[in-house]
């Protein structure tokens, strides 16, 4: 009798969400900016050490009011690494700026602070890094180079909830910082995310833009007398029912955090003799990451190794799956951006890359069978 399909991903439930759901529909309050969507941000600046949190319907809002925020328009270069997914690159599109690839570090998968350094021009105005795989950039590096040339550093901390740099929160390293809370993600209530602010200079307008250009939140302090249409802006809220459902999940973070990490530290001792034995290479991270168990991926000799690993355990039931096709050369890549030098670690590592499954609630027996899988497959 053929074992059951083992999904890529599967996303976890702390039995909390209902009752929490049911609160919010109850208590009369299901838009945004409500009770559950306080109590996130408060936890979230906790967690974080931000100095603001707003939750938005996703990171991709997050990006976008980021983008606002950092002022860029036409003319204007945004530094972004050439390995990501789309939106860390359109945001700052529908603002007409021009995104700038570079190239990634080939053991992190992380943007290269010496092609960063080096892609500075005088028309850049903000540096995105990415942190892939719930792993850290060279966030001092990269830092050093935004300093020197007074660039907004815009942290994309998509698959970075749970995970630090030296102590420090991703997302909160920056100037601004995007969370995700996507199902994909470690933490998540479907679709969601937040902007965290690590600038004063940008709390007060976020909260315009977050509240369709207007200033509603000042007059729900009771600031103002009336709110009217003061700037920019979009419906960049999350319900509140959708927030009670993040506040489950929020509030076990740290549980969820170490279960993750103990499922990827069994696949990354398992995999050591292949590595050992050169026909796999494991996640490597930046120093004084402390990654979160977002990912765990192998990078194989080639396109045609990796592709036939994948059809390898679709056939033995086991869902795995390839990641981002770079930027760079994507048709909207080429149409709205431009690309700094070559870009041979990312296009390597885009056609050798396989992510395993990886969810809260795999057991050791599900662990074991993907990794015997992958070892009979490249056997």
């Amino acid at each position: 009798m053929p074992r059951p399909e083992l999904p890529f991903n599967r996303p976890y439930r702390t039995g909390a969400e209902p009752e929490l759901v049911l609160e919010a529909l109850s208590g009369g309050w299901t838009g945004g900016n409500g009770p559950f969507s306080g109590r996130c941000e408060r936890l979230l600046v906790e967690l974080t050490g931000a100095r603001a949190a707003l939750l938005t319907p996703s990171c991709t809002g997050a990006l976008e009011m980021a983008a606002v925020l950092a002022e860029v328009g036409p003319g204007d270069e945004v530094i972004v690494p050439s390995f990501t997914f789309v939106s860390t690159a359109n945001a700052f599109v529908l603002r007409g700026a021009t995104p700038v690839f570079v190239e990634i570090a080939p053991d992190t998968l992380t943007m290269d602070a010496g092609a960063l350094a080096d892609a500075v021009t005088p028309a850049t105005r903000a540096v995105v890094p990415v942190h892939y795989a719930g792993g850290a950039c060279a966030m001092d590096e990269i830092a050093a180079v935004a300093d020197r040339h007074e660039l907004i550093v815009v942290e994309d901390a998509a698959q970075g909830v749970g995970a630090t740099w030296h102590g420090r929160a991703l997302g909160a390293l920056g100037a601004l910082g995007a969370l995700s809370f996507h199902e994909t993600k470690n933490v998540s209530c479907g679709e969601g995310g937040a902007l965290l602010i690590n600038d004063d200079r940008f709390a007060q307008r976020a909260e315009v833009l977050q509240e369709k250009g207007t200033n509603r939140a000042g007059f729900a302090r009771g600031e103002v007398g009336q709110y009217t249409w003061i700037d920019l802006g979009s419906s960049y809220l999350m319900s509140d029912v959708t927030a009670a459902l993040l506040l489950a999940q929020l509030e076990r973070v740290a549980e969820i955090t170490a279960a993750r990490r103990a499922l990827w530290s069994s696949y990354h001792a398992a995999f050591e003799p292949l590595e050992r034995e050169g026909r796999v290479q494991r996640p490597r991270f930046t120093a004084g990451s402390e990654h979160n168990g977002h990912i765990y991926y192998l990078l194989l000799a080639d396109r045609a190794e990796r592709d036939e690993l994948i059809r390898a355990l679709r056939s033995a039931g086991i869902q795995a799956h390839f990641h981002y096709v770079p930027l760079h050369s994507s048709p909207a890549g080429l149409r709205f951006g431009r690309t700094h030098g070559e870009l041979p670690h990312t296009d390597a590592v885009a056609g050798r890359l396989i992510r395993l499954p990886l969810w809260m609630g795999m057991s050791d027996a599900d662990v074991e069978r993907v990794c015997e899988a992958v070892a009979w497959a490249l056997r």
